[in-house]
């Protein structure tokens, strides 16, 4: 009886203090661990990886396509041979997929400058091309927006001065960057619903490009820009893109 009433006044007494005492984290500590070329490779892991990297390197370097010429970014001041390639082979192999589901069409294509991640050199094209290009995981999607969504992002476009890739849409400013003209597939903007092809990133706010979370609805294909990248270039054999009138100041 004596032991029983000392083991549950010692319970009671280690249950006050923890909640008389609470633990209360002060500190973290970490260190950096560097992993270089002195930790030695295990042979083990070595010998299981190497035939999937084989397959892989294969794979990335086999040529599906042909440049005609090297293009970069820097190009042009507002639209570059390599920016409109690139807008275009979203809308040619998205606007397909868009239309079997929706029965819609899509209106335009709004990619953006920094995006563009390396050259289109000239000569033989492979997969790795496409991953050097675009590095990135980004989506396409696809946002349906009114005028006064639209009317923004060609604002956007006109005061950026950049030579964000674009296609379907042709835009025509002044020597002060205001807009003279802005058409979609020809015509002028209008009071009705477009359906703009963008990637991911920028739907979520990505270059300040908050227009696009104001909409009618939005369908994410998931349809990779790389893997349109290399679609459209197995498609199109000889890549030779060119620097043409959809954005342009006039002089």
């Amino acid at each position: 009886m004596r032991i029983t009433f000392l083991l549950v006044l010692l319970y009671f007494l280690a249950l006050t203090s923890c909640k008389q005492n609470k633990l209360h984290l002060t500190k973290i500590e970490g260190k950096r661990v560097e992993i270089n070329n002195t930790i030695e490779a295990s042979p083990d892991i070595e010998a299981y990886i190497k035939p999937y990297r084989t397959h892989i390197q294969n794979d990335l370097d086999s040529v599906i396509a042909y440049s005609a010429d090297t293009y970069t970014k820097s190009d042009g001041e507002l639209n570059t041979a390599i920016g409109n390639f690139m807008a275009d082979a979203v809308y040619q192999e998205s606007n397909p997929i868009f239309k079997s589901r929706t029965g819609k069409e899509i209106d335009m294509v709004l990619l953006n400058y920094g995006g563009i991640r390396s050259i289109l050199s000239k000569g033989n094209i492979s997969k790795r091309t496409a991953f050097e290009l675009m590095p990135f995981e980004n989506s396409i999607v696809v946002v349906a927006l009114k005028k006064p969504q639209v009317e923004d992002l060609v604002s956007y476009l006109s005061k950026s001065k950049k030579a964000h890739p674009i296609s379907q849409l042709k835009l025509s400013l002044n020597t002060d960057y205001k807009i003279i003209d802005a058409k979609i597939k020809g015509e002028p903007i209008t009071d009705k619903v477009y359906y703009v092809a963008t990637n991911d990133y920028l739907y979520n706010g990505g270059d300040n490009m908050s227009f696009f979370k104001t909409n009618d609805s939005l369908y994410d294909l998931n349809y990779k820009i790389r893997n349109a990248l290399i679609d459209n270039f197995i498609k199109n054999d000889t890549i030779q893109p060119t620097q043409d009138d959809r954005f342009i100041q006039i002089k």
